[in-house]
């Protein structure tokens, strides 16, 4: 069968989307999509990719849904309801898709608010409220807060891609609840559409009128009725967010909903998970952003201990303690192995602790606060405990530690292997006093099921984040059941909720009932009747939801498979099986799986969004543009994932996965390699693009520019002869024109210039072979192509610093000379020629070995170029060699500073000359995804008078050839625009030093500025 094309379906082609949809899915399919195409001004979405992209959130579920709606107003929002009422049609609100329960899941119309219903409506700071759309992200929402001394205080994790419709319907909690409460604490009012299409404005019920008075007097009949039923069964905790909050007219949540004892209706919708109606807007109470914050961080020895403390910890701090958080010894583990957490978990750490509380405090002034820590080093050693507290004062170590705390429930899932940590009975919430008996208790549950319980809490409310490690691809969901059985009976006994923070969902809903009994579960049916009589909005959620551990329901199932693969890299490393009790890995390669651990690691995607977030970081660059799924980390893991295993509808599954639908989802990706420093669970998108590429230019065939890219290396001796001819493509009108159409190769965007005379063919005074081996400050200098060819001055900048520092340096050439340089493989990789890339590297390795095995440092100038030795020649099957390679190739600057640090550079620095101008870094990704930007500011600061300033850049959009390409031009030039361009051009005076050629190049076409390499401004200031 001939794979579908993707079905681009707009209110221009709106007539023909009821044949084209229809054929790949079914009637009333066909007619949704034509109604909403030619009816409202969103995106309509009903390919099988684009279904397959919204058929998971973060929770363990898959269910496919009719279509996807992503609409652009409120206008559209409505129509879109009318619309599937009409056809009886289920819809399903989504905001970021980062539910653990699969509350964003389901086989009807997902209505995805994220891209465009994200507006800030009104914002009074006098009253501190604001009325914002659904889905607006929290971050978002908080850094336009900021500026007036505000923040939205319902702190989660997910806070950089949680919207806040989400949250209104999860009746999110967050970090710091014990200080401010939950989302139903700080919503204070709503506008939302019953199913019947009724506007309903929400708020204090003494105040309401109309429909929203009868909707109160409805429910509070109800509640009259079941006064003794809610005091004998509802939960007592502040934690509680399962069913609907019938309590609301006889308050049983520890913390009143209302400061002042009133009801406010809107508070029916927070929790409701979309099955009430559908949000319109959201009316906030703002909280004063506290002036300072500090941290202790206490180390113990045992989990019991931690858990036993947490009750006598929670009543310091005399209303200034806002968080006590629990991190785990697995969580600590997997963050020390993780690049972009490790540094930052060492400063918390004392020995090794089995776990560790984070302990804060907020108020107005350190001097205010400080004492607050001297109080709980003092309760410590009053515990037995001295000198277990990591005093934590400067706000920059608090953040840095924060951002690894939130980011731990992901962090979790980077365990390899088929068992993974299962989100089910992990947000439990117990009174403080029953904590470590309730955990200890559960442990023993996890033990009798041959499982392993990874926990962080949040300790300061009772609340457990705890996921047994399952397999649920084989008797991962008897155990569940089994768990879950226990797990309920524990919750009982110690008075506590079963829900305590994700929400019901397909995960929780059957369990509402044995919570709040057959009465309350009835007064809750018959809310969901009265709000939407028709079962419109997300059938099968708190009413009538099916069994937890429906293997209809699940991303795999026991007939998931998938199809045999023979890679071009090395994936054992994911291709294993884990222990779920010692959480220990089989050998690389003995997973199972046929794709030989690729569809493993694509597995690794845990659909968490982490990708989503756009504060300082890498990735996602394409979906900050876009702001599209499918490019985005996740909807490519997605994509690849339904590829692999042959559910992308209307292809044969072997097909699948090099059809054109996978390359679109592909395309944008620039191989930035954030997502291996940023993603939680290490899904490395930019390798998994390289694989792919692979496969599907082996059956579609490498184009002309495909040529011209990969074989630079090859060709360029000889274009540096033709440098006159070829520079004339950017001088004589039309030749650029031509080269687009012939090549495909932007006739916006200027080409790098050849050089007749370049590093390679000039003399050049550096040492050989021989002479660096026996010297006793050796270093080997890798020249790349560009730098070599392109843009020689900087390789003989890197030559001239490295000497005036006192190394012998010796130039790398190949072991048998033929008249080219040595190339990493780079060029190669981008275009999906493996074989190629691998033969270049292993003559780069043939060439470095002898050096690297005497512990010789391989010094490198171009990012992508030398972290290639890092990390794609290690999947290439180059066995020990290119592990040795590895261990000593490191980038100037991480040469540099670590012998600065060491303190072997006196000589350079005092001879660098003072600098005055304002100095500019941009980081290249590879350098952001390898820690190596730090080191880059080390050695600025070697400059005297330097004061280096770093862009907060993504991507900047050139990422080597992609944004040289025509088909990509915009895009890149808007991923400039994001954020270093701007920058650029608010700083005329400022040196800018930008180590990646293609992002000097993005530079210059964009800020018209000359970036340099580090190296040359360090030669410069040598005189």
């Amino acid at each position: 069968m001939n794979a579908p094309l993707p079905l681009n379906i707009t209110r221009s082609t709106a007539a023909q989307a009821y044949d084209d949809v229809a054929r790949v899915s079914n009637e009333v399919a066909g007619k949704l999509a034509q109604r909403l195409a030619a009816e409202t001004t969103g995106e309509v979405l009903f390919s099988p990719a684009d279904r397959g992209r919204y058929a998971t959130d973060a929770s363990i579920y898959q269910q496919m849904p009719v279509g996807v709606f992503v609409p652009r107003t409120a206008a559209d929002v409505k129509t879109a309801l009318d619309i599937c009422r009409d056809l009886q049609v289920p819809l399903v609100p989504r905001g970021g898709g980062t539910s653990q329960c699969g509350q964003t899941v389901g086989a009807g119309l997902v209505m995805d608010h994220s891209k465009y219903m994200r507006k800030v409506l009104q914002l009074d700071t006098e009253a501190r409220t604001a009325e914002v759309e659904p889905g607006i992200v929290l971050d978002h929402l908080n850094a336009s807060l900021k500026k007036h001394g505000l923040w939205y205080p319902v702190d989660v994790s997910t806070s950089a891609q949680a919207t806040l419709g989400g949250m209104a319907g999860n009746n999110s909690c967050g970090s710091r609840s014990i200080a401010y409460g939950n989302m139903v604490h700080n919503v204070i009012g709503a506008s939302a559409w019953r199913s019947d299409g009724t506007l309903l404005e929400l708020g204090r019920y003494d105040t309401a009128s109309g429909a929203a008075r009868e909707l109160g007097d409805y429910v509070k009949t109800l509640a009259d009725q079941l006064r003794p039923e809610l005091e004998a069964h509802w939960p007592k905790v502040l934690r509680r967010v399962a069913g609907y909050n019938l309590d609301i007219f006889h308050n049983q949540n520890e913390k009143p909903y209302t400061a002042d004892g009133s009801v406010n209706l809107a508070h029916l919708l927070v929790g409701s998970e979309g099955t009430l109606a559908l949000t319109k807007s959201l009316k906030l109470q703002l909280s004063e952003l506290p002036r300072t914050k500090v941290l202790g961080v206490v180390n113990f020895p045992t989990f019991y201990k931690a858990m036993d403390s947490a009750q006598h910890i929670a009543k310091l701090g005399d209303g200034a303690l806002t968080a006590v958080e629990l991190v785990d010894r697995t969580m600590i583990e997997l963050s020390l192995q993780n690049p972009a957490f490790a540094p930052t978990v060492r400063t918390a750490l004392i020995g090794q602790p089995d776990a560790i509380l984070l302990v804060e405090f907020s108020g107005a002034s350190k001097a205010e606060l400080t004492p607050k820590i001297k109080q709980l080093v003092d309760l410590m050693g009053e515990l037995g405990l001295p000198g277990s507290v990591v005093e934590m004062i400067d706000d920059a170590p608090q953040k840095n530690l924060w951002e690894v705390r939130k980011a731990g429930l992901n962090i979790m899932m980077s365990l390899k292997g088929d068992g993974k940590p299962v989100s089910f009975i992990e947000d439990c919430a117990v009174p403080l006093e029953h904590l470590a008996e309730y955990t200890d208790a559960l442990t023993q549950v996890f033990r009798k099921y041959g499982s392993k319980g990874t926990w962080y809490a949040h300790a300061s409310v009772g609340t457990l984040h705890v996921r047994p490690i399952l397999d649920m691809r084989r008797d991962g969901g008897q155990k569940m059941r089994a768990i879950a059985e226990e797990a309920s009976a524990l919750v009982r006994h110690y008075k506590g909720a079963y829900s305590g923070e994700h929400g019901d969902g397909l995960c929780r809903g059957e369990w509402v009932q044995w919570q709040f009994g057959p009465k309350i579960m009835e007064a809750f049916a018959q809310i969901k009747t009265f709000m939407d009589p028709i079962n419109l909005l997300c059938p099968q959620r708190i009413i009538d939801a099916p069994k937890m551990d429906d293997a209809r329901l699940m991303r795999f199932p026991p007939h998931y498979k998938v199809i045999p693969i023979q890679t071009a890299l090395d994936w054992s490393a994911w291709n294993v099986q884990n222990d779920p009790v010692t959480e220990l890995t089989s050998a690389p390669g003995t997973g199972g799986d046929p794709a030989q651990g690729f569809a493993k690691a694509v597995e690794m995607c845990n659909n968490n969004g982490h990708c989503r977030k756009f504060d300082a970081g890498t990735m996602c660059p394409s979906y900050r543009v876009t702001r599209d799924e499918k490019h985005l980390t996740r909807g490519r893991a997605n994509t690849l994932r339904m590829a692999l295993s042959g559910q992308l509808e209307g292809m044969n599954a072997q097909d699948a996965f090099t059809s054109e639908v996978v390359h679109e989802a592909m395309d944008l990706c620039v191989g930035c390699k954030g997502c291996k420093r940023d993603c939680p669970t290490g899904v490395d998108m930019a390798k998994m693009k390289v694989e792919f590429l692979h496969h599907y230019k082996a059956r579609h065939g490498h184009t002309l520019k495909d040529k011209l890219v990969a074989r630079l290396p090859d060709y360029a001796p000889w274009a540096a002869r033709l440098a006159p001819l070829l520079n004339l493509r950017d001088r004589i009108p039309g030749l650029a024109l031509l080269s687009e159409k012939l090549m495909g190769l932007s006739a916006r965007r200027t080409l790098p210039q050849w050089k007749s005379s370049h590093f390679f063919n000039t003399p050049r005074r550096s040492a050989s072979r021989e002479q660096v081996l026996v010297a006793t400050r050796p270093v080997v200098l890798f020249v790349d192509t560009f730098n070599g060819y392109l843009e020689s001055d900087n390789a003989s900048a890197a030559l001239k610093v490295l000497q005036a520092a006192g190394y012998t340096v010796h130039v790398a050439t190949k072991a048998v000379a033929d008249g080219k340089a040595l190339c990493c493989g780079r060029t190669y990789l981008a275009t999906g020629m493996v074989d190629e890339a691998r033969t270049k590297a292993k003559e780069l390795l043939d060439a470095l070995l002898p050096f690297a095995e005497k512990g010789i440092a391989i010094v490198g100038l171009e990012p992508s170029c030398l972290l290639t030795l890092r990390d794609e020649m290690l999947a290439m099957g180059l066995g020990a060699a290119a592990e040795t390679v590895s261990g000593q190739a490191m980038l100037l600057e991480e040469f540099l500073a670590r012998e600065a640090s060491a303190g072997k550079l006196k000589a350079l620095k005092d001879q660098l000359k003072p600098m005055a101008e304002p100095l500019l870094l941009h980081g290249h990704c590879h350098q952001k995804a390898f820690g190596a930007v730090t080191p880059i500011m080390e050695v600025l600061k070697m400059i005297p008078g330097a004061k280096p300033e770093l862009i907060e850049s993504s991507c900047c959009g050139m990422a080597g050839s992609f944004g040289y390409e025509a088909g990509h031009y915009d895009v890149s030039m808007q991923m400039a625009e994001l954020s270093l361009l701007p920058a650029v051009r608010q700083q005329p005076g400022a040196v800018v030093v930008a180590d990646g050629t293609s992002c000097r190049h993005q530079i210059h076409d964009g800020a018209q500025r000359e970036a340099i390499h580090v190296a040359a401004l360090l030669a410069r200031q040598l005189g």
